[in-house]
């Protein structure tokens, strides 16, 4: 499979081979819904959706000759018992097939990509949306017992292992057993019970026992809509007949907890069954639970920005990273996938604060605000790197905010520092030679940098020079405080102290009802033009710092 947008202009991202699971993931209106439409549409039909498509390239394997047999065998029209008729032909879709032709087809599928989606990939082709997985739990006909299933529920009702995998796996959801429930005569219908069935006969019978224990349970269709979503999922993924699933934000309806839970088991089913489902998602704990499956797991970042998009396959160590690091998870690192831009301070009140300044310029001043932005905090300027490599290695443009006394932090902070920016080598030398220098410059003055005022205590001409290591870092998303620390922003409130009084404090000060006449609003200058620099290189497509 293989996408027109790559990870920089003229490239293109190839998954190569596709996984059990891929999962599409980015910030939103990246494109991550259109691509399962058009996977739906290459399935179908064996061609692309349009010029205007995102995906380039989709090629097909083809069915072993076993496989190829039991599935022409199972076209076979009901009539014909398993046997091919004299002629050579079966009847699908309502037309005679020759079954020599379709074998080929069927084995090689790249010969003829459109009859082999016509005949076989179509039909086993379903996109479930929020709507559609819902109805997945509305009753089903029983249908003939004497014929073979044709629905899931029809495959449960007779497969006691598969259905006794779907009970194990809603009852780890939710505490209640998955019973298939054949007494209305007909029709098929769901039921969640308190009790698992004393045995098979008492769940797929119809005698007094039987109508008794069904009696005693709930029918799915008075269950929240989650519920019925995760059943409707698993129950296609076990039982269904479906080769491709294709599933719009699966997390709909779902907390965390059950989003990660259902992740890892639409992994496990997908491995299990040779079936390729193929997600889009916003959900952090959804992305978690496919990994955790130890299911191979393709993730697919897309983006779409000023008319331009791109799509990167992210590595599995990467992600790894992101999962066990217990910083990276505790400050909620993995968001950062669904995300336009990711800031990242040095503390909780920093983050606090830059946060809300950047809330108040979407609202008043859009032209200085970040776009999409997920503010995260490390716990010091020390480990501000530890978030910010692995999401650039990534290619989530990611900015970290240092207070100014970073310029003390000589040998392995600062070459952390620079080195998660992406700086070369060569400049980083040249930049620590620089840094040296202006620290030398703070200490003569004989105060303290960071807390009486920043760059702005240094000489005209340390200043400048100070000013420009300032700028260079900026070039490559790495923002130290100019003024010192987060307390030197809003001065002209006259909120003094420190953090955590401060932080509550100048909020106070800023007001918290837009239409009050105290509210602090954006200007130019001060902290708004500070995150307006942040913005720039958000923005800047030829920005610095994110590898290719």
């Amino acid at each position: 499979m293989r996408l027109k947008a790559g990870r920089g202009p003229g490239l293109n991202c190839v998954v190569d081979p596709v996984a059990p699971v891929t999962v599409f993931v980015g910030p939103n209106n990246a494109g991550k819904s259109r691509v399962l439409t058009e996977i739906e549409q290459w399935c179908r039909t064996g061609r692309a959706a349009g010029s205007e498509a995102l995906l380039d390239k989709v090629v097909f394997s083809g069915l072993s000759v076993e496989e190829a047999a039991e599935t022409i065998s199972s076209l076979l029209p009901a009539e014909y018992a398993g046997e091919v008729p004299s002629s050579g032909t079966i009847i699908l879709n309502h037309r005679p097939l020759q079954v020599g032709n379709l074998n080929r087809v069927l084995q090689l599928p790249e010969s003829d990509p459109h009859a082999f989606c016509r005949e076989f990939l179509s039909s086993r082709t379903l996109k479930l949306d929020a709507h559609s997985r819902v109805a997945l739990v509305n009753p089903q006909s029983a249908g003939d017992l004497l014929r073979p299933p044709t629905s899931s529920l029809q495959v449960l009702l007779r497969d006691e292992a598969r259905r006794m995998e779907v009970r194990r796996i809603v009852f780890d959801a939710f505490g209640e057993h998955f019973v298939v429930d054949p007494t209305n005569l007909g029709s098929l219908r769901i039921r969640l019970s308190s009790s698992a069935p004393a045995t098979e006969i008492e769940e797929v019978g119809i005698h007094s026992d039987a109508r008794q224990f069904h009696e005693r349970a709930s029918l799915i269709e008075s269950a929240s809509d989650g519920v019925k979503a995760f059943v409707g999922i698993i129950t296609q993924l076990v039982a269904g007949d479906p080769r491709i699933m294709l599933i719009d934000e699966p997390e709909a309806f779902l907390h965390p907890a059950l989003a990660q839970k259902l992740g890892y088991e639409i992994a496990r089913a997908a491995a299990r069954s040779q079936k390729r489902v193929f997600v889009s998602t916003h959900s952090a704990a959804f992305l978690m639970g496919c990994i955790h499956s130890g299911t191979p797991v393709t993730v697919v970042r897309l983006t779409f920005r000023d008319r331009t998009a791109t799509a990167r396959l992210l590595g599995s160590d990467e992600l790894l990273t992101l999962m066990r690091n217990p910083l990276l998870r505790s400050t909620g690192v993995l968001s950062g996938l669904f995300a336009e831009s990711v800031v990242v301070t040095e503390s909780d009140a920093d983050r606090a604060f830059y946060q809300e300044v950047n809330e108040r310029l979407l609202r008043f001043k859009p032209e200085f605000a970040i776009p999409g932005c997920l503010f995260l905090n490390a716990q010091n300027k020390q480990t501000v790197h530890v978030i910010v490599d692995p999401l650039r290695r990534l290619g989530i443009p990611t900015a970290g905010v240092v207070d100014v006394d970073a310029l003390k932090e000589g040998g392995v902070v600062w070459t952390n520092l620079l080195s998660a920016a992406g700086i070369p080598e060569i400049a980083r030398n040249s930049l620590a030679v620089l840094r040296s220098d202006i620290n030398g410059a703070f200490k003569r003055t004989g105060m303290d940098m960071k807390r009486a005022g920043g760059v702005e205590i240094l000489g005209a001409a340390e200043k400048e020079t100070a000013e420009l290591l300032l700028a260079q870092l900026r070039e490559y998303g790495v923002f130290i405080v100019p003024g010192g620390e987060l307390e030197s922003w809003l001065k002209n409130l006259g909120v003094t102290g420190h953090t955590p009084a401060w932080l509550i404090s100048v909020f106070e000060k800023m007001g918290s009802d837009p239409d009050s006449p105290g509210f602090v609003k954006p200007t130019d200058g001060d902290v708004w033009s500070f995150v307006g620099g942040m913005r720039r290189w958000f923005v800047n497509s030829a920005r610095k710092g994110i590898p290719m």
